[in-house]
């Protein structure tokens, strides 16, 4: 086996930034959005994914693709949220052997709560932090690794509904 092409201290700063940008945005936002609507990160992105479909439903199976998730996760986060009373499993009309996860109206409810504070919270960590230029930098950077770390995964992330769905934001 060949020996490994080591980071240099500029390529490992970069990797490190991103890591750490990554891991502190996602907790950033979970705090505040556990503080602010008492939901945590990951059930606030399933309701947004949910409120973009047609219906506010979508498959469970599309669902976690969208998310990136396992479907155990998926599952697990989606009996959470079921509790709650923001999300209910229904049957497929389509498919007898699937169910959609569908936005119920408290499931809006809590979106509509939850939303203002957590876009002035998305505005101030990354849109307010950079310039116009380093937002646009920031954009393609994102796509071009995402592209590349797709094709590592093939079918399993399906980078064309990643760049032109952007799945849930936030």
């Amino acid at each position: 086996m060949p020996e490994p092409q080591w980071l240099d201290d500029r390529e490992a700063r970069a990797w490190e930034a991103l890591l750490w940008m990554s891991r502190t945005v996602e907790l950033a936002l979970d705090r505040q959005l556990q503080r602010d609507a008492q939901i945590p990160h990951a059930s606030y992105g399933i309701l947004v994914a949910l409120s973009r479909r047609e219906g506010q439903a979508v498959s469970m199976g599309l669902l976690a693709e969208m998310l990136g998730w396992s479907q155990s996760r998926l599952s697990h986060a989606v009996a959470r949220m079921e509790e709650a009373g923001w999300v209910r499993r229904v049957a497929s009309p389509t498919d007898k052997r699937s169910n959609l996860a569908q936005l119920t109206e408290a499931g809006r409810a809590k979106l509509t709560e939850a939303a203002p504070g957590h876009v002035e919270a998305v505005r101030h960590l990354v849109i307010d932090a950079l310039e116009p230029e380093q937002l646009d930098a920031l954009t393609e950077i994102g796509e071009a690794v995402i592209r590349r770390a797709a094709g590592l995964l093939g079918d399993a992330v399906p980078v064309k509904r990643i760049l032109d769905d952007r799945g849930p934001a936030g």
